[in-house]
């Protein structure tokens, strides 16, 4: 995923979390702020430390940026959005197909797959 497409500024994410809408499940909390000029998506990730050490925060980290690299190449995800997603602990535990699978769900609940 090219840094042009994530957010990384503490700026763009207090505006996603205090403007934006949240929709959440069991395993991800997902914010999101609409920004009609945007041409391409961006996404911040949030993993916190009860979700292990460095290691194991950034390989769950790499399985949400691959899942959203698969659903932008599929065309799935809305283009003029900004999102937040943050992982919940019992994200730790699960495979790379269930990890896809709950994404798609909560990604479909707040209205980002086209």
């Amino acid at each position: 995923m090219k840094k042009a497409y994530r957010v990384k500024k503490e700026a763009d994410f207090q505006k996603v979390f205090h403007q934006g809408e949240s929709m959440a499940n069991r395993q991800f909390v997902v914010y999101a702020y609409h920004k009609p000029e945007q041409r391409h998506f961006r996404v911040g990730l949030s993993v916190g430390k009860k979700m292990g050490n460095a290691v194991e925060r950034n390989a769950i980290k790499r399985k949400i940026r691959h899942v959203l690299i698969e659903f932008d190449q599929e065309d799935e995800l809305k283009h003029d959005f900004d999102f937040i997603i943050i992982a919940r602990k019992p994200v730790q535990l699960m495979s790379y197909h269930e990890i896809k699978k709950s994404l798609q769900h909560v990604l479909g609940k707040a209205k980002l797959l086209n």
